[in-house]
């Protein structure tokens, strides 16, 4: 179905922005580093430090292929199912991901808000399926 396709799209943007995240922090280590002594030079070589070191650029990219996804879904996708949805899961798989490359977690209250958070996605999904489509057909304006 339609939903179930928006929600497929919504995840995939989940999992490309929030497993790129730790990617993209540990890609950019080292960029402290370089000192130039202009504002302008520092801009450049801070840029051309990123975009020629392929740990940071790959990431970026996918993460970037992530922000095209939602903006096609948003099209398409209730703005008070997509916005909610995508950050949060975002939030999650980049929690799980710096976990799986030895970041820090945030112990119990981490689990407790990860919890929390998908309790308030089902929620979210869950009211959108009952919507039926209700809001998307309005009575007075058809067209609408």
């Amino acid at each position: 179905s339609v939903f179930a396709a928006e929600l497929c799209s919504l995840l995939l943007v989940s999992v490309l922005w929030g497993c790129t995240n730790p990617f993209l922090k540990k890609g950019s280590e080292g960029i402290e580093n370089v000192t130039k002594t202009s504002k302008v030079s520092q801009l450049l070589a801070e840029v051309r430090f990123l975009f020629l070191n392929l740990k940071y650029l790959v990431p970026f990219l996918l993460n970037q292929s992530g922000s095209l996804v939602y903006y096609y879904t948003l099209s398409t996708t209730e703005l008070s199912l997509a916005v909610p949805v995508a950050n949060s899961l975002t939030f999650l798989f980049t929690l799980l991901t710096g976990k799986l490359l030895g970041e820090e977690f945030g112990g119990k209250q981490a689990v407790a808000g990860m919890f929390l958070t998908m309790a308030g996605i089902t929620l979210c999904v869950i009211s959108s399926m009952n919507d039926g489509g209700a809001e998307k057909q309005n009575p007075t304006h058809p067209e609408l």
